[in-house]
């Protein structure tokens, strides 16, 4: 076998096997506020989509923020409230913030 037909069966090999990793990921939208609390809540952190082709990094604190951020609280659609709070996001905030 000539190192082109190797190298062309590899490349079809990694290319179908691609779809093999790729996961659904997770959305507020189809669980109750409840439940979304619940999963940032076990997993500590987490990127979780919030409606559509939406995402955000959701913490349950802080100590999930890098070196000069900060946390503020996620309301996201779920299931059964429009507005649930899930956990927290990290920004970076100014030192001379007001």
């Amino acid at each position: 076998m000539s190192i082109r037909a190797i190298t062309l069966a590899v490349v079809a090999l990694i290319a179908s096997a691609g779809g093999a990793f790729a996961q659904k990921r997770v959305s507020t939208t189809d669980m109750s506020c409840a439940a979304a609390r619940s999963f940032v809540n076990a997993q500590g952190a987490v990127v979780i989509g919030t409606g559509g082709d939406t995402y955000e990094r959701v913490v349950t604190g802080q100590g999930f923020c890098n070196r000069g951020e900060d946390t503020k609280p996620l309301f996201a659609p779920t299931r059964d409230n429009g507005a649930c709070f899930v956990g927290y996001y990290c920004f970076e905030y100014s030192r001379n913030r007001p």
